[in-house]
């Protein structure tokens, strides 16, 4: 099967842009482009296309935005594509089994995780905040479980100390293209291998929420450092300072042990910015960002304030 493969692409923010302008880049021929209806953005709350959709326009591609792919009038528009594959990438709607029938070969999905690890909303943060080693990307066949389809490519990549979710996420979009061209010269040359996923390893990726990016200044520092670097950039770790939330952009460890000192408590300003004792040990705030205010190097916004000797966060965060 060495004919050009017609596909259909759905995906919808920035992640799913490089996999698309990869498609649009090889021999295969995108016949249409499902993204999510455009949504009000900005300050003027504009109605603004998908980055996916603008791609899409640039190409000229035919871009379809159904509300729900539940309707059968969007069902039947669907099929009359006669797409060989269609491609997902965080699409965010749910593909019933008749849509991932259509395709004469189904729905491949970019997930950026090494499945069964990870499945659902928030994959790339949950992989940091937790400590992973390691992460990657999965292309999986769907089916109509929630990421519970067969694996047919994975492909690596370390987590550093350095990374944050922005940094792992353009990392994981660049290696999700590598993973679907690789599954899609596989699918011609008849060498597919599906792996059905171990169900009893599985953990759930949770979506993310404001409340739980409130620091809790009694937790390990390692913990909370992870934390502050997967909800950068959203939705962005924060504490109390004099009244006002004080976001925390980037962090890194300090020292393990902290004698007697209460957490939240600003032990020191040096250079590398802002050390606060924690539930165990020390962490240097590195970047933060001030209530109305750019973000900016901590061991700046510790110039014009005596911080040293105060307690960061409320009573019930320390």
């Amino acid at each position: 099967m060495t004919q050009p493969l017609r596909i259909i692409f759905a995906g919808t923010p920035d992640f799913s842009v490089p996999p698309l302008q990869r498609l649009l880049d090889s021999p295969h021929e995108v016949v249409a482009v499902y993204t999510q209806p455009d949504r009000p953005a900005g300050r003027g709350r504009k109605l603004t296309a998908s980055p996916v959709k603008q791609l899409a326009q640039q190409h000229d591609l035919p871009v379809f935005q159904p509300v729900s792919l539940k309707d059968p009038d969007a069902q039947a528009e669907l099929s009359t594509l006669n797409a060989d594959v269609m491609v997902v990438v965080a699409y965010g709607l749910i593909l019933p089994k008749a849509v991932l029938d259509m395709p004469t070969y189904g729905c491949f999905n970019i997930h950026a995780s090494l499945l069964p690890r990870w499945r659902g909303a928030a994959p790339i943060q949950r992989a940091i905040q937790m400590g992973d080693a390691e992460t990657g990307v999965t292309i999986m066949q769907m089916d109509v479980g929630l990421d519970t389809g067969d694996m047919l490519t994975i492909l690596k990549t370390p987590i550093t100390a350095d990374d944050t979710a922005q940094s792992l996420h353009d990392r994981l979009s660049q290696l999700g293209c590598d993973a679907l061209m690789q599954t899609l010269d596989d699918l011609q040359a008849e060498r597919l291998n599906p792996v059905k996923q171990n169900d009893a390893e599985a953990t759930y990726a949770e979506k993310l929420n404001k409340a739980e990016a409130e620091i809790d200044w009694s937790q390990p520092a390692n913990t909370l450092v992870r934390l502050i670097q997967a909800f950068n950039p959203w939705p962005v770790a924060f504490t109390q300072y004099d009244g006002q939330p004080l976001r925390l952009w980037r962090a890194k460890m300090g020292q393990e042990t902290v004698s007697e000192k209460p957490p939240g408590l600003v032990i020191s300003v040096t250079k590398d910015g802002v050390e606060v004792a924690t539930g165990k040990g020390s962490l240097i705030l590195e970047q933060l960002q001030p209530a109305g205010k750019k973000a900016m190097a901590a061991y700046d916004f510790a110039q014009a304030r005596q911080l040293t000797g105060q307690r960061l966060g409320t009573e019930q965060a320390r």
